[in-house]
């Protein structure tokens, strides 16, 4: 388990634990889903690139509270650029307890996995959602950078971020985005 996040190190009101997905989370983590999305989100492009295929299990992690509840989630899924090599990630989703939002569990969720995918070697990551929050952890505009989604969705939230150096500078690198 990783230390706790709580009042000293995290700014929370009570003590949350960042512990890696497990087998037996997959219920809590559907209903965090639910919570933060509707089911409505089965319909979004982001859910066709990753219908049929396993988020990156290294990647996985969730917020647990002080009771052993799952309070917020993310999760990573391999993607790629058909004229490519590089190793890409779908960020998302991102879900947390609509009670307890606003409190930086979703950030300390975001920062923890993305080391952990420069640590694992990926080259670049994608999330579709808001610029003014992914912005924070350097993510941009991905169509500017020419990048596409085999389908619609608002392109100002349509964001990447480079992991490795250089990663965005290879001819080949951008493209449309499909599943791995």
């Amino acid at each position: 388990m990783l230390p706790a996040l709580s009042p000293q190190n995290g700014g929370f009101s009570e003590e949350f634990a960042i512990v890696p997905e497990r087998d037996r989370d997959v219920e809590a983590i559907d209903a965090l889903m639910d919570a933060s999305f509707g089911a409505a989100r089965h319909n979004l492009t982001v859910y066709k690139l990753r219908d049929g295929f396993k988020p990156v299990r290294q990647l996985g992690f969730i917020a647990m509270d002080s009771q052993g509840h799952a309070r917020a989630s993310i999760r990573y899924w391999p993607v790629k650029v058909a004229s490519s090599s590089l190793r890409y990630l779908l960020l998302g989703p991102l879900a947390v307890d609509p009670a307890i939002r606003g409190g930086g569990l979703g950030k300390a969720l975001i920062a923890r996995s993305l080391e952990r995918a420069v640590d694992l070697k990926y080259d670049v990551c994608l999330v579709v959602g808001e610029p003014s929050y992914y912005g924070n952890f350097g993510f941009t505009n991905a169509s500017a950078l020419g990048f596409k989604l085999p389908g619609w969705v608002e392109l100002r939230r349509f964001m990447a971020r480079e992991l490795q150096d250089g990663a965005l500078s290879a001819a080949l690198s951008r493209g449309l985005i499909g599943p791995a």
